[in-house]
């Protein structure tokens, strides 16, 4: 039985270590590992990327260029960050969307087509309320956003 923490392994088919390097540029605290190349035995073009370890805010990820049969990312699997406030929102939401796309509720997709969901501590608070009436207005008011707005939960969430 392992104590080890996981590790969650992202599979491309050839952008690994430009998608590692471009993630570490966007999170602090972050970090590029070993990066291993195919050899000769393959299947990849010798010499070319085959795993690239890396490291965000702690939490470790290996990048795999497994190559074109490769099925996409899903918005089923997604990666939140919390953010403690609308300047922290906004960095990221900016960040990964360069050359993704935004969606609805804080989700998003960055370049390489994998979800993220960018998401304000403060909505969960609101959430957890007791005074549903509160957490149902918040909740109405972020279905109606892309990128969280928190100015504008704060206002639905007030009954304003």
């Amino acid at each position: 039985m392992t104590s080890k923490p996981f590790i969650t392994c992202l599979w491309f088919d050839d952008q690994a270590e430009d998608a590692a390097r471009f993630y570490a540029s966007v999170f602090k605290n972050s970090r590029i590992g070993t990066i291993q190349r195919y050899t000769d035995m393959g299947p990849g073009p010798e010499g070319s990327v085959f795993i690239v370890e890396f490291e965000l805010n702690g939490q470790q990820f290996l990048g795999l260029n497994g190559g074109p049969a490769h099925y996409g990312f899903s918005e089923s699997v997604s990666i939140m960050v919390e953010c403690a406030d609308q300047a922290e929102v906004d960095y990221y939401w900016d960040r990964l969307t360069e050359g993704g796309r935004p969606d609805v509720c804080g989700w998003l997709a960055d370049k390489y087509g994998f979800r993220w969901q960018v998401v304000p501590t403060r909505f969960f608070a609101m959430m957890r309320d007791p005074d549903q009436a509160k957490a149902r207005r918040a909740t109405e008011a972020m279905l109606k956003m892309s990128k969280f707005d928190i100015g504008a939960l704060e206002r639905a969430y007030a009954g304003e």
